[in-house]
């Protein structure tokens, strides 16, 4: 197979995911909370804190008490909200799917490494 079938075929696998059933139902979870002012502005601002504080993680920076608090209070409030809920779980899902082709995708590499 050319390097140009493997771009063909891995184009091919990215149309499919759009029409799965796991992506559908991540989009159509998504399209919920940003028709819902007070879910949309809830996710919004759980996410953009929670990539601070994974950004401060990575870089080496102690986490401040006061975005810990915060985390923990909106991590306490997305779990009650019934749509950020749902879509937490169709990312679950989501990822299960990613999973599972990164794990065929890199089998060749993992059988040349340990025969």
């Amino acid at each position: 197979m050319s390097d140009t079938n493997i771009y063909d075929t891995a184009n091919q696998l990215e149309r499919e995911i759009r029409e799965s059933s796991q992506y559908n139902a991540l989009k159509e979870a998504f399209e919920r909370i940003q028709a819902n002012e007070t879910s949309k502005k809830l996710f919004e601002e759980f996410s953009e804190l929670n990539v601070k504080l994974q950004s401060q993680q990575v870089s080496g920076q102690e986490m401040e008490e006061a975005d810990l608090e915060k985390i923990q209070a909106l991590t306490e409030q997305v779990g009650l909200d019934e749509l950020i809920s749902d879509l937490i779980l169709k990312e679950q899902q989501m990822s299960y799917l990613i999973n599972d082709l990164n794990r065929v995708i890199t089998q060749p590499l993992s059988d040349l490494y340990h025969k």
